[in-house]
């Protein structure tokens, strides 16, 4: 009995230290505690007496995490989705369950293979967390969010790490650390190493701004989502971006995700030429968010308008279920009311948009989770843009969430990142990962700004993951060469 509800407290703590790990990430912050966090986890898992005890150690702590990092997806379904809240309950927890796979099968794999000295059990966690982390940004089209790197954007000191080994790299070294700690002395100076050399790195110009500096407008409409794609509330739109746009003049103005919800063919020609004079007037361009189609097909897009020749940016890179209907999941999509939930992809390589006197490598919504697709655009590009509407996701822990990953992205590339959102955070990130400026979420307003575009190449823009993927290679192979021998 009693060491049965042991065995159960084990489970109850692995969830708990899920639920504490979400305040290592915005907008809590915490960026310190992860080592800890991580800890406890290790512990749980060196301590779990076979492999079904890791197994479901690892579950627990992926729920807890999960459950309340991505709690956001049940106001997605629910609130703005339409779907009713006996299923849209089941939906969200379903989907973060699929999520606790992955620390499932971290904790199921270093248990299996668990080597009996301190030092390879270290790299073996570490390894394993980083590589289930990077096997969630590609599988099942990827959900990368909440990687445990994502907790260490600027201004944690290991951010310097970014534009060499990226998101994927920084949560080998924070479960690395995490591990180390044991040996608290050990783990406390690595920890100092790390600060210190991320600290030095932080300093040394991956890349160097180029050409004059520019004027920016990123403009919030604040559409609320139930109103965003009613008849009624259309004029509305159209006129609130017009007024916003002629009233916050700049060299570059950008507008949310679908900002235009209709077809840009669709819109009256005398409105298109309205928003073109006003760019030209101030020797700039546009570049809103709207939908594009050809007869058969029908894209989420970014359109150019201004002193430039229109060009068109399609997004890629789909949210399952949200703008693509996966195979055998029409009945699902038929309880919830999500309008244009079936798009088709962009092109995997798309050009930069030439506005302004630069290249601008537009991204849309959550496509800047994805830091080896967003390097596609460079070395062209100099500056990135992201046009998203987070307003599916209310006043939850998304919208901070998805700021923090743009500075990772930043970080990773060297380049700045503008964000122009609906309801939030719409801000500027300069090239080193910081938060210049950002708008007060669910108000209409407009960031006014100056930005210059960076050239050159940073590590993980040439390379990409392989370099944080060699590293977890390497610690794997020493976790598993380590293994005890088993008795014939």
């Amino acid at each position: 009995m009693l060491k049965t509800l042991l065995a159960r407290q084990r489970y109850v703590i692995a969830a708990v230290i899920g639920v504490a790990g979400v305040a290592c990430f915005a907008p809590f912050g915490l960026f310190w505690l992860a080592p800890l966090i991580w800890l406890g986890f290790f512990q749980l898992l060196r301590a779990a007496g076979s492999v079904r005890q890791a197994t479901l150690i690892g579950l627990a702590f992926g729920l807890g995490f999960f459950l309340t990092g991505v709690s956001w997806v049940y106001v997605s379904l629910s609130v703005f989705g339409g779907m009713p809240w006996w299923l849209a309950g089941p939906a969200a927890f379903l989907f973060c369950a699929v999520m606790a796979l992955f620390p499932m099968l971290a904790g199921a794999a270093f248990k299996r293979w668990q080597p009996e000295t301190f030092w390879q059990q270290a790299l073996l966690f570490a390894a394993l967390i980083a590589a289930v982390d990077w096997l969630r940004s590609w599988i099942f089209t990827g959900f990368p969010w909440l990687a445990l790197g994502y907790s260490q954007a600027a201004p944690s000191p290991l951010a310097g790490y970014a534009p060499l080994i990226g998101v994927h790299g920084l949560s080998l070294l924070v479960a690395l650390s995490a591990a180390l700690l044991v040996r608290w002395r050990i783990g406390l100076g690595f920890i100092a190493l790390l600060a210190l050399s991320g600290f030095g790195l932080r300093q040394i110009p991956w890349t160097t701004p180029v050409g004059e500096t520019i004027s920016v407008a990123l403009i919030q409409g604040n559409i609320p989502q139930e109103m965003k794609f009613r008849p009624e509330a259309f004029v509305h739109t159209l006129e609130l971006y017009r007024e916003l746009i002629e009233q916050n003049p700049a060299q570059l103005t950008l507008l949310p995700e679908t900002a235009i919800p209709t077809f840009f063919d669709q819109l009256p020609p005398i409105y298109i030429d309205e928003l073109k004079r006003a760019a030209q007037q101030h020797g700039g361009d546009i570049i809103l968010g709207t939908l594009t189609g050809n007869g058969e097909h029908y894209f989420n897009s970014a359109v150019s308008l201004g002193q430039s020749p229109l060009q068109v940016y399609s997004k890629s890179h789909l949210v399952p279920f949200g703008e693509t209907i996966p195979a055998g999941f029409s009945w699902f999509m038929s309880l919830a009311s999500i309008p244009m939930s079936s798009f088709s992809r962009g092109p995997e390589v798309q050009a930069a948009l030439a506005v302004a006197g630069q290249n601008v490598a537009v991204n849309i919504c959550y496509e800047d989770v994805f830091g080896e697709e967003i390097i596609r655009a460079l070395p062209l590009a100099g500056i990135l843009a992201n046009l998203s509407n987070t307003a599916w996701f209310g006043r939850s822990l998304a919208q901070p969430q998805h700021l923090q990953i743009a500075q990772m992205r930043a970080s990773e590339t060297g380049r700045p990142m503008l964000r122009a959102t609906n309801t939030g955070m719409t801000a500027i990130v300069d090239a080193r990962g910081n938060v210049q400026a950002v708008l007060e979420p669910f108000t209409t307003a407009v960031l006014h700004g100056k930005v210059q575009a960076f050239a050159g190449m940073t590590p993980y823009a040439r390379f990409g993951n392989w370099l944080a993927l060699g590293l977890m290679t390497g610690m794997l192979l020493i976790g598993l060469l380590a293994r005890p021998r088993r008795a014939a």
